[in-house]
C-alpha cells in the first residue's frame, strides 16, 4: 500500500510506502535520543546497524522527506527531527474522539504523549452511567447517543475504538454515519467500513500471541 506524501518541485504528490510510514517514527525517536546525547550527525551505516536493517533502506526511507545526508559525514540530527516531524504532520494536531472509556481507554486518554505526536483525545463515549458524565484528565465523558450533536460542533476526524469487541462494528458504523473518516480500532474484531474510510487496526493480543509463540519455542 502506498500513501500520499509530500510533493516534488513540480508539484506532483510523492507515493510513500506504507512501511516507510511506519517506519519513520522509530527513526524519529532515535534521532531525539541521539541529540539528547549531543549527537550533531548521523551516517545511514550506523541508522542501519541500530535497526537491523539494509543501509539502502535506510536512504530510501530518509529520501521521501527530502532530506539528503552529506558524504563522509551523515545526516545532520537537527534537521532530520525537524524534517520528519514536519513530514508526518506530527506539528499539527489532530482531534479525536474515543469510544469505550474502559481501562484501555482511560490509558490512552491519561497518556500524554500523543499530543507530542498530533493527536488530541477531545472527548470520550460509554454506556456506563458511572463513567458518563465524569472526565479523565480534563477530557469530559458523554452517553454514545450525544456523539452525533457533538460531532457536529466539534470538528474531531479520528475515532479511536476501545469498546468490548462485539460492539466494535456498531460503534464503527455510528462514526461513518457522522462524519469520523479515520478508525483507529484497539479491539481484536474485524471490522468492515467504505472504502473512503482509513481504518487502521492495533490489536495487543495480536501482539501478545506472537510473543508467547516465540518464547514458548526458546
Amino acid at each position: 500500500m502506498k500513501i500520499r506524501g509530500n510533493k516534488k518541485s513540480n508539484g506532483d504528490a510523492v507515493l510513500v510506502p506504507e512501511p516507510t510510514l511506519r517506519r519513520l517514527p522509530g527513526y524519529l525517536s532515535f534521532f531525539k535520543s541521539l541529540k539528547i546525547n549531543g549527537v550533531e550527525f548521523v551516517s545511514s551505516s550506523l541508522i542501519a546497524s541500530t535497526f537491523n536493517m539494509d543501509a539502502t533502506l535506510i536512504t530510501k526511507d530518509l529520501s521521501y522527506t527530502g532530506i539528503k545526508g552529506r558524504t563522509k559525514i551523515g545526516y545532520n540530527v537537527d534537521k532530520l527531527i525537524d524534517t520528519i516531524i514536519v513530514f508526518l504532520d506530527f506539528n499539527t494536531t489532530e482531534q479525536a474522539f474515543l469510544f469505550g472509556v474502559g481501562n484501555l481507554g482511560k490509558a490512552l486518554i491519561n497518556y500524554g504523549g500523543l499530543m507530542h505526536y498530533g493527536l488530541k483525545i477531545v472527548a470520550g463515549f460509554d454506556v456506563d452511567p458511572g463513567i458518563v458524565n465524569t472526565a479523565v484528565k480534563g477530557v469530559k465523558i458523554y452517553p454514545i447517543d450525544e456523539f452525533r450533536d457533538l460531532s457536529r460542533k466539534i470538528p474531531a476526524r479520528i475515532g479511536i475504538i476501545t469498546t468490548p469487541d462485539n460492539k466494535a462494528q456498531e460503534v464503527a458504523d455510528l462514526m461513518v454515519a457522522w462524519g469520523i473518516k479515520a478508525i483507529w480500532n484497539f479491539t481484536p474484531q474485524s471490522i468492515k467500513v467504505p472504502e473512503n474510510i482509513i481504518l487502521e487496526n492495533t490489536s495487543i493480543y495480536s501482539d501478545l500471541a506472537v510473543i508467547l509463540n516465540k518464547l514458548n519455542k526458546l
